[in-house]
This record gives structure tokens, sequence and C-alpha cells, in this order.
């Protein structure tokens, strides 16, 4: 896969991506990523990649030229078209079903929004879709970016290494994971519940699936259907 990121701090992405999971992936040749500086493709002296608002209001906006050009230069190298994603608060929520769906894609390209926005036309007519990350303001689409690229370069096939581990993490069934505890057996009095050092591999199973099924239901019980919700029920 490869990942396109236009922005005007191309700088922000040198440490999150220096190292880490995302490091390792692109060492295996299982993920390039591009850093595209806004300010490149421009055509002034000043670099100037944003204006005032039509109709007036406080703030400046991203202008379409420049973000137009960086786009035609990633297609113009490419195979075929990227998917072009804009990040936004405007946009449909970014979360586990979305990050798979993109994880299938070679190329993709993310817009960083700035300031008071990106100009509507580049989201009419070059954004495949707007996604946002969540129901907050923050400075810049650069933090939007990398959750989306960590989140989606992980469920590539071989980044991570254990493909079963990427299919029990949370949210990847619709629930949370189920807790998770390691050695010492007991610490100060705190001791690991008995199913876990059964060696009944069954009964952990079914342990772990109640107690995933309990966290959902007790933290984010939007995400269980009618089916999920009996779940508790039938392993207790």
């Amino acid at each position: 896969m490869k990942i396109h990121i236009v922005t005007i701090f191309p700088e922000m992405f040198g440490s999150a991506f220096g190292s880490g999971m995302i490091r390792q992936a692109e060492k295996k040749g299982l993920l390039e990523r591009e850093i595209l500086d806004l300010r490149d493709f421009t055509d002034d002296r000043h670099r100037t990649v944003d204006d005032r608002p039509f109709g007036g209001g406080e703030g400046m906006v991203l202008k379409p030229e420049p973000i137009v050009r960086a786009l035609e230069s990633i297609t113009d190298a490419a195979d075929k078209k990227p998917h072009v994603i804009l990040t936004s608060p405007q946009g449909s929520r970014f979360d586990q079903s979305k990050a798979k769906e993109l994880s299938l894609m070679a190329n993709l390209v993310l817009i960083c929004g700035r300031y008071e926005g990106i100009d509507q036309r580049v989201a009419d007519f070059f954004a495949d879709e707007e996604l946002s990350i969540g129901d907050y303001v923050l400075s810049g689409g650069e933090f939007a970016a990398m959750v989306i690229v960590d989140a989606v370069s992980r469920l590539i096939p071989g980044v991570l290494g254990e493909g079963e581990s990427v299919l029990r993490e949370s949210f990847m069934d619709g629930m949370l994971d189920h807790p998770q505890y390691t050695r010492p057996a007991e610490y100060r009095g705190m001791k690991v519940p008995e199913v876990l050092l059964s060696g009944d591999h069954r009964q952990i199973e079914l342990w772990r699936r109640r107690l995933s099924a309990r966290n959902t239901e007790e933290r984010r019980p939007d995400l269980l259907g009618d089916g999920c919700k009996d779940l508790d029920k039938q392993t207790d």
C-alpha cells in the first residue's frame, strides 16, 4: 500500500512515522508513504496556500489550486487513480470497519485540513470521501491523518506478523476487548482470574467472550446488536 499525505506541516509526521509499527511495515516493503508539502504546489513567491473566505467571516480557508495540483501530481505518477480522503469535522465517522475497508486499497491520499477549512470545491469534485475521527475540534487534520494511517496500516497482512492477534482486538468483531493479565499471577493481593490459569482453553475462550460483551455493554452499549446483548448470559 502507498499512502500520500498532503499537508502544510510535513515536519509533523517525522517522529510519528519514524519508528514503531509503521516503520517496520516500510522496512518489510508492505507500506510506502509520501508526505507532500502543499506549499510546493503554489505559484507565487510567498507560497500562499490560504485566503479570506467569500462572504466574510473570521479565519482563512485553504485554496483549491495547490491542493488540486498536488492531487494531479500523485495521480499522474500512479498506475490508477488513488482513493482521496479529506479529513474534516463534517466527514463520516472513522471506525474499525472503515479502517478494514481502506486497508484493502493500494493507493490512498489524505488531505489535511487547516484553519477554517478547505475550499468546498475540493470536497465536492476531487475527494472521494470526507472522514472525521470524532466530534471535537483539532488544530489541524494532521492529527486525524496520523490516526487513520496507524489504524489502517496495522491491518495490512503481514505488518504485525501475527494475523490472529489483529482479529482478536477491540472493535474487530464489533465489541471491546476482554481484560488482559500477565505475570505475576498475584500482585499485592490482587489475583489473576483462576480460569486463565486453568489451562482449559474452551473455558478461557468463553470467559473472554463474556467479559468482552460485559465491557461493551457497560462502556459502549451503542456497539451492541440484539444478538450480542445476550452473550453475557449465554456464557455465564
